[in-house]
């Protein structure tokens, strides 16, 4: 009995060190990979991308990425980002809605005990307040569908929302990381593919607009059908809307991951997970003018326009 004791100890002293050395910096050496150049963009003069903020959730550094400090307070973001484009406008990510409370009363006793957020105003009220009507929306383009991504598409019921067959099964059988798409119930579904050739080292792209302004890559890890979006503005800038591959942008620029903690409550896939962050760090090592934009940093959000 002792021994078996003293077993149990020894097991849960070193499962305790591997948890809390999860949290501190890791060395991660990423290779240059292949050589890849920027494809070619013709935005039409009248697109614009903006920011729109929503509201904050509290967390400490040290949760969001590995490395990060237990005294360093950030506000995580939460919005989405509205592309206009005289073929249609996108509104990539919904933010919070009228009804965030009870949105977040369906998901897990974990996350509603440690979710602090405050609001702003709710997305579609932001975009009436701009001029844009739900008929002026092509459609909502979640870069995944987790309760906080998807929370305003209860206020824009008529506006067609685009996900991959991938995403949409993951709705279907996802559990609870995918509950509140379940009970907002009908949803006017649109299920897109990726038709096009490779895109900045991604096997396959979906160019939405036929002009290489807007361009949607599969980038399964975080969930099964996440996305990113590669944007280029008539100002040639270029923006890579990742979702929640990182939740600040250490987690590209170091890199690094979450926590073992986190990443394994939170990611659908952590190895392909790592495998999106390492790359995503060689394109913004091999293209500085590559803006990444995680969609909870919002200090990568304070530097973009907005409404």
């Amino acid at each position: 009995m002792r021994r078996s004791l003293i077993v149990l100890l020894l097991v849960g002293l070193l499962l305790s060190g591997e948890l809390v050395s999860s949290f501190l910096p890791s060395e991660w050496v990423v290779d240059a990979g292949p050589t890849l150049a920027l494809p070619p963009a013709t935005p039409p003069a009248e697109l614009s991308l903006v920011a729109i903020d929503t509201g904050r959730m509290a967390a400490r550094a040290m949760f969001t990425y590995r490395g990060g400090a237990l005294g360093d307070e950030r506000g995580l973001m939460m919005g989405g980002i509205l592309v206009r484009h005289p073929k249609g406008n996108l509104l990539f990510d919904a933010g919070f809605g009228t009804n965030v409370a009870a949105h977040l009363a369906t998901q897990s006793l974990a996350l509603r005990m440690l979710a602090r957020y405050t609001t702003t105003s709710p997305m579609h009220a932001q975009l009436a307040a701009a001029g844009v009507t739900p008929q002026a929306l092509r459609a909502i383009v979640p870069t995944h569908t987790h309760w906080d991504h998807v929370s305003g598409i209860d206020d824009l019921r008529t506006v067609p929302v685009w996900v991959t067959k991938t995403e949409r099964d993951f709705i279907r059988d996802g559990g609870g990381a995918t509950s509140l798409m379940r009970e907002l119930g009908a949803l006017r579904y649109e299920i897109y593919d990726f038709p096009h050739p490779p895109y900045l080292g991604f096997p396959r792209s979906y160019d939405v607009w036929g002009d290489g302004s807007v361009v949607i890559v599969p980038a399964p890890g975080h969930t099964p059908g996440s996305i990113f979006a590669f944007v280029t503005t008539p100002d040639r800038k270029r923006y890579a809307l990742v979702g929640d591959l990182v939740w600040q942008k250490e987690g590209i620029e170091l890199p690094a991951e979450r926590p073992w903690l986190l990443r394994t409550a939170v990611d659908w896939d952590a190895a392909g997970t790592r495998e999106l962050i390492a790359h995503l760090h060689r394109l913004e090592r091999r293209f500085p003018e590559l803006v990444v934009v995680p969609a909870h940093d919002a200090r990568v959000w304070k530097s973009l326009p907005s409404l």
